[in-house]
């Protein structure tokens, strides 16, 4: 039985003659423990994908499933590092991780949650900030604090939407690795939303492609055959990592091809003979 399972699912925004199928007839199994990457292009409806993981949309039709029971609402077991941050501009960085661990123990006591919280925040390199509000912290330490936030709550799936996309090279490769720490320490679920595929293969077991919307759908898997852990240093010499890149970016590239085939958009440049600014010069 699948850990999370999305059986058919169509998700449709509009009505009428202004509906647009965002996604159609999406079909993705992950077993427990599986890391699990999904590339696309900008726009590919991957945000749309993961807030139906979440629970914060319903499909149009179909069903998601979590350990066997349909998805309704979101919930701290799942724990999601979203692209734009979305913290409480009011709160500082502890403020903005505490409310996350009150809500996942809500049992424990006030020094457990304190030593916790700051034990994320520690990992995120954000000590020295602690205190601060969001306003003063840059984009890429605001990521940082949304990774904190997600991590802390301990979920059982970890459900990442473009989430070091906003970050320096170094951070992004440390995350990256603190991520991988975190997963291969309870081995918890994770799916990886990117358009790094250099990123995907790195991190995950197997890659899967979302063909470009509108109804936008999955594409044939990728298994990644590179044994953990994995150096990133040795990697761009790893044979089976060069094979596996080119075959995703072939794949990205032709659908891409496609889509740019399939608009059928021609331009038509207007007649327009040059100024003659000669004149302007004499």
């Amino acid at each position: 039985m699948a850990y999370l399972e999305l059986n058919s699912i169509n998700k449709t925004y509009g009505q009428g003659a202004n509906a647009i199928e965002v996604l159609s007839n999406i079909n993705l199994s992950i077993e427990e423990g599986e890391f699990v990457a999904i590339v696309g292009f900008t726009g590919s409806g991957k945000t749309t994908l993961v807030n139906l993981i979440n629970g914060l949309l319903a499909p149009t039709s179909g069903e998601v499933l979590f350990k066997n029971n349909p998805v309704e609402g979101t919930s701290h077991e799942r724990g999601v590092i979203f692209q734009n941050y979305s913290l409480l501009p009011w709160l500082s960085v502890y403020q903005n991780v505490e409310m996350a661990v009150r809500a996942a123990f809500p049992n424990e006591n006030r020094s457990f949650r304190d030593n916790h919280i700051k034990n994320y925040i520690d990992m995120v390199s954000l000590t020295s900030a602690i205190h601060k509000r969001p306003k003063e912290l840059s984009g890429g330490m605001r990521q940082r604090v949304a990774v904190a936030r997600a991590l802390a709550m301990d979920p059982e799936m970890i459900i990442m939407d473009e989430p070091l996309g906003a970050l320096d090279a170094l951070t992004r490769g440390n995350l990256q690795d603190e991520i991988l720490n975190i997963w291969n320490k309870n081995k918890r679920t994770a799916l990886l939303i990117t358009n790094d595929v250099d990123e995907g293969i790195y991190m995950a077991d197997r890659i899967i492609p979302l063909r470009p919307g509108p109804n936008a759908t999955l594409g044939p898997e990728f298994k990644i055959n590179i044994d953990r852990p994995r150096d990133k240093i040795t990697l761009n010499d790893n044979a089976e990592f060069k094979k596996t890149r080119n075959n995703i970016i072939e794949y990205l590239m032709d659908i891409g091809n496609e889509r740019m085939t399939d608009s059928d958009i021609s331009y038509q440049l207007p007649d327009l003979e040059p100024k003659d600014l000669r004149w302007e010069f004499k």
